[in-house]
């Protein structure tokens, strides 16, 4: 079972989803590499291109990030992304215990329109997401 207790986490999901907030995304660590306890690591305003930059390989973290995009020329439209990020570099007995984890994250971390597994810094592209958003958003009216 992960250590979701950190009041911190809360606080940055909330300034995550709030619409007064620039912040649009925070990263969630392990304490050390034998704990179980997750911290906030990381907050940003550059949206998914700058979590893909802090993302570090050799770790397995979990992110919650705020995605804007343009439904059509009159609108814009906000979702939030669940990403489990497992880098390549990750020791064996992380990557045993991340389904068992991700449960606990996804209690605390609840409301998002999908989740994102990534494994490589490219998972995290903008453009395969947004058409991941908008057929999980459900009408669509420019044929996507």
């Amino acid at each position: 079972m992960a250590d979701v207790s950190d009041p911190k986490i809360n606080d940055a999901y909330d300034e995550v989803r709030s619409n007064k907030s620039d912040t649009n995304w925070v990263l969630i660590d392990y304490e050390s590499d034998r704990s179980d306890k997750l911290v906030v690591t990381q907050t940003g305003t550059g949206g998914l291109a700058e979590l893909q930059d802090v993302l570090d390989p050799s770790r397995a973290s979990y992110a919650y990030v705020r995605v804007t995009y343009s439904n059509d020329k009159e609108s814009q439209r906000e979702k939030f992304i669940l990403v489990t990020w497992i880098g390549s570099g990750c020791k064996v007995m992380r990557k045993a215990k991340i389904s068992v984890h991700a449960a606990d994250v996804k209690a605390v971390l609840r409301a998002y329109s999908i989740d994102v597994a990534a494994r490589e810094k490219d998972d995290l592209k903008e453009e395969p997401i947004i058409v991941r958003l908008r057929k999980a958003g459900g009408a669509s009216y420019d044929g996507v």
